[in-house]
Parts: C-alpha cells; sequence; structure tokens
C-alpha cells in the first residue's frame, strides 16, 4: 500500500476535495464520507484509491510536519489560563516566547482551525516565536476538555461550543496580551479556517488590534465592518466555494468604510493550503502567503510605541 506524506499531492477529482471539506466542516459524518467517496471511486475520481484510503491520505499528520520542535531550545513555550468572563470558567492556552528575548514583545493571538488547540497549531506558535513574537493560542474547547488528541472527536466537540461564548473568550485573550507587562502592548492576531472566520470577527470586536490576518475565513457580519480600525491582511484559495462566496460582499464592505485591507488569491490551491499535515497542502503557496504573514506582522506590531490598550 502506498504510503502518502504532507507534501504529497493527490492528483484527486476536485469533487474529491469538495467532500472532504464537507466533512472536516461538520456537514456529513465519517460515513457519509466514506459513502459518497465510494461513488467517487467508482466513477474514477479518486485515483485508484479506495474511499477509506482517500480519507486516510487527507487526514493530517503532525509529526512528520512539525518545523519547531516542542523541546526547541530557541523558545520558551507554556500552558497557561486566562479568565473568560462569558461565563466559560478559565480557559487554557499555548504561549511561546523567543527563549533570548530582550525586551518587551508584540503580541501575537493564533486562532485554530475547527478542531481546538491541536500539534499542528502549537506549532505554528512556536513558528511565530521564532521570528519574534510572543504568540498565544487559546483552546476553545477548553469548556468541553480540551482539545481530545483525535480529530474526529475534536470536531465532534465543536459543533456543541457555545460560540457567542466563544468568541468572548478570544476577546478576552486579545485584552490578557494587551496587558502582558512582557509585551508591548500592540496585539495582532492570525487565523485559520474557522479561526480565519474569528479574526474577521474580533477586527469588529476589539478597535485596539493592531493587525489582522485571515487565511481562508467567513466574512463577519458585514453591518459590523464599520467598527472595523486594525490593518487587515486575507488569504484565499482559488478552490474554495464555501469561504470564497462571502468575499466579494466583504470586500465592498471594507471598501465601503475605508479600511486598511490587502487579499491575496492563490492560484491551484485547496480551502487549507497552508496547513503542512495534510495534502491540501501548497508548499510554495503557504511559503508565499506565510512570508506575507510576518513582514505584515513585522509593519504593524514593531517599533510603534505604546498604544491605548483595551
Amino acid at each position: 500500500m502506498e504510503t502518502f506524506t504532507p507534501s504529497k499531492r493527490l492528483e484527486l477529482d476536485q469533487k474529491v476535495f469538495d467532500l472532504f471539506d464537507e466533512y472536516v466542516h461538520g456537514a456529513i459524518d465519517r460515513r457519509g464520507f466514506l459513502d459518497r467517496a465510494a461513488k467517487l471511486a467508482a466513477s474514477g475520481a479518486t485515483a485508484g484509491l479506495t474511499a477509506t484510503a482517500v480519507l486516510d491520505a487527507l487526514s493530517p499528520r503532525f509529526a512528520e510536519a512539525q518545523q519547531v520542535r516542542k523541546d526547541d531550545k530557541r523558545v520558551h513555550a507554556e500552558s497557561i489560563t486566562y479568565d473568560a468572563p462569558a461565563g466559560t470558567g478559565r480557559v487554557r492556552g499555548y504561549l511561546v516566547r523567543p527563549a533570548e528575548a530582550k525586551g518587551k514583545l508584540p503580541a501575537v493571538l493564533v486562532v485554530h482551525e475547527n478542531r481546538g488547540l491541536n500539534p499542528h497549531i502549537e506549532d505554528i506558535a512556536r513558528r511565530l516565536a521564532l521570528a519574534g513574537f510572543m504568540a498565544f493560542a487559546p483552546d476553545a474547547l477548553t469548556p468541553l476538555g480540551g482539545y481530545p488528541g483525535d480529530e474526529d472527536k475534536a470536531r465532534e466537540l465543536f459543533a456543541k461550543l457555545d460560540q457567542a461564548k466563544t468568541r468572548e473568550d478570544f476577546v478576552a485573550a486579545v485584552e490578557l496580551l494587551a496587558r502582558r507587562p512582557d509585551g508591548n502592548g500592540r496585539v495582532g492576531t492570525v487565523g485559520f479556517c474557522w479561526g480565519g472566520g474569528m479574526v474577521n470577527t474580533l477586527a469588529t470586536r476589539v478597535p485596539t488590534l493592531g493587525a489582522a490576518i485571515a487565511f481562508y475565513g467567513m466574512a463577519p457580519e458585514l453591518a459590523a465592518v464599520s467598527r472595523i480600525k486594525a490593518p487587515l491582511q486575507l488569504h484565499y484559495a482559488e478552490h474554495d466555494d464555501r469561504i470564497n462566496a462571502s468575499a466579494p460582499a466583504y470586500g465592498a464592505a471594507l471598501q465601503a468604510h475605508h479600511v486598511k485591507y490587502e487579499v491575496f488569491r492563490y492560484p491551484g490551491t485547496q480551502h487549507g493550503f497552508n496547513n503542512d499535515t495534510t495534502p491540501r497542502f501548497d508548499k510554495a503557496a503557504a511559503a508565499q502567503a506565510w512570508q506575507r504573514t510576518l513582514a505584515f506582522l513585522q509593519e504593524h506590531l514593531h517599533g510603534a510605541g505604546e498604544i491605548s490598550r483595551p
């Protein structure tokens, strides 16, 4: 049986990727995916793979994609908790700083996909720390016991979250970072998929946010766009109809309210192209998007002095 790695491109029909997107985002369950993938396999859309093999090939491989080890001496990582005023209790998160940091650091809130704080998002936080930021990744699943270590179980738990309370948990996380004595008062945020949508929402909620970067995130309520003060950077995949459907109206609203923003679309990419744990990963597009992300954070969070804190 052939072994797949996260970086290996799979020659699958677009219908298969679309089906996987439905599964990942809760529109269908595992059985529904396998049943429909079997029909696609019979039509020749799965490059000769069985339905089970397709699901295995598209599922994340965290260890193989890890870029910064947990015990990397260049970073200092710890688990912390903070108060969630929305009534969900204390929320756990993963805080990472450069080990040799001198002086106060700009902070970046990292918002995960719809599976909670998994190893991939922890790795993203460590990558940001190596770039000179204090990175903090909360786990939205904390009220339900936290990320369970299994992606399917994590998606099931995610559907049970009180989304209104979860939004308040992330607003509180921005405020936590803005007030940390080891921070410079400036806070940016970057999020992926569900987290990209959360970043867009946070931009409407926190006027002092220094920068907001959304990877394939759903647009916020358009009526709230007028409240956005942070500069935005928006990354979209080409083959991502579910997310891209909200992009034109969002862009028009941003323009109408004179919000500073930039948009990048990456040809040939799938939703989740930045996630290097699965074959949806596009190495060239992800590298370019990450370079743009770091440059945007450097521009807006470094060297601007103190700001008014929320």
